[in-house]
């Protein structure tokens, strides 16, 4: 059985929530025997890797713009799927790819089709690219053989606007933590252990980190904490450039985007995350904060509300006033660590899920 998985813009090491997740489960399905190639997009590689952790990498070349990269090489990779590899399934990732899912079931493809989450949503989106989101979604829907949904709120969703009741709920995943003690990366950062705040993610204006920096602007005492930004944008314009001439105005630091040991250690000695968003699928960075078993602070929109943490860590999304005050109380508190219920998002489980899924249409 021959895999090919296409909707990410590959891995690893590549920013995004699709990213991280095909980076931790695909690796995982080769371990246990799986054929799986990614065909990644060339434009965000740099690496010249064939292989990576016994997943076969294909770079195939799409020109880089926001509205049209996705849908033009997820169709360039079902045909290289099924023509040069003679692929069995192809596994789409994302509504906007999952237009070309009715391509790929009439050229022969079985077609696995992974819902991360509403994408016409999202305020970078004008009302064309929505319209396409919206038809992809309906085309992975409608025409994939099996649908995968990382949380119950997706579920719902396609249950109610296309009446596919058999999807498969199999939840994001978070590796288990490693802790580092050594702190010369947070030198260079000129931060303390547990004397800042963390977030992270991409600059986007769903993600409102404009937010964030501007309650913790209005803060009447920090008590020395500073504010880390761990991310960057896909694509530079005015509103990643305002954000981070925000970020500088305020003495937030940012880091860029980070993986490996550098994110590892800001989660190690962050003393709280904060998430602000008003959209997320299931949010890996949220299950990656409380993995390391750090308070968190997160909008009260249904992706974070189905994760279930006390409630006492949400506030209001769009809420800056109510944000400002639990950032200042959570100072003020010095929030001890946390201990959460972390065993439905291990990844080793959650590949044993989606393997049972190919092993359905055979």
């Amino acid at each position: 059985m021959k895999i090919v998985v296409t909707g990410t813009r590959g891995i690893p090491h590549i920013l995004g929530g699709v990213e991280t997740h095909c980076e931790e489960l695909f690796p995982r399905i080769a371990g246990k025997g799986g054929d799986i190639s990614i065909i990644r997009r060339k434009s965000y590689t740099n690496d010249f890797l064939t292989e990576y952790k016994g997943v076969k990498l294909i770079d195939l070349t799409t020109p880089r713009k926001k509205a049209f990269e996705a849908i033009i090489h997820t169709t360039k990779a079902v045909w290289y799927a099924r023509y040069k590899l003679r692929a069995d399934i192809i596994h789409i990732h994302a509504v906007g790819p999952a237009s070309v899912a009715p391509l790929a079931r009439l050229i022969g493809l079985k077609v696995v089709f992974t819902h991360h989450g509403p994408d016409y949503e999202r305020d970078k989106w004008g009302k064309i690219a929505r319209f396409m989101l919206r038809m992809g979604e309906r085309m992975g829907v409608t025409f994939a053989n099996e649908v995968i949904v990382i949380s119950n709120v997706i579920n719902e969703l396609i249950i109610k606007k296309y009446r596919r009741e058999n999807a498969h709920l199999i939840y994001n995943g978070v590796p288990l933590p490693e802790f580092f003690t050594d702190l010369d990366y947070l030198r260079s950062l000129k931060i303390e252990s547990e004397k800042y705040i963390f977030a992270m993610g991409r600059f986007v204006p769903e993600k409102n980190f404009h937010q964030l920096i501007g309650a913790f602007a209005s803060l009447k005492d920090k008590k020395d904490y500073r504010l880390v930004l761990a991310g960057d944008a896909d694509f530079e314009d005015d509103y990643s450039r305002k954000l981070k001439q925000q970020a500088r105005e305020n003495e937030v630091v940012l880091t860029g985007f980070v993986k490996g040991t550098q994110l590892q250690t800001l989660l190690t000695h962050a003393a709280f995350f904060v998430l602000p968003s008003s959209h997320e699928g299931l949010p890996i960075s949220l299950l990656e904060a409380m993995s390391y078993h750090l308070p968190v602070l997160v909008s009260d929109i249904p992706a974070n509300r189905e994760i279930q943490i006390p409630e006492e860590y949400y506030f209001k999304v769009g809420n800056i006033a109510e944000l400002s005050g639990k950032l200042q109380d959570y100072i003020n508190w010095d929030m001890p660590k946390t201990d959460y219920a972390m065993d439905k998002y291990d990844w080793d489980t959650i590949a044993g899920q989606v393997i049972d899924v190919y092993n359905s249409l055979f």
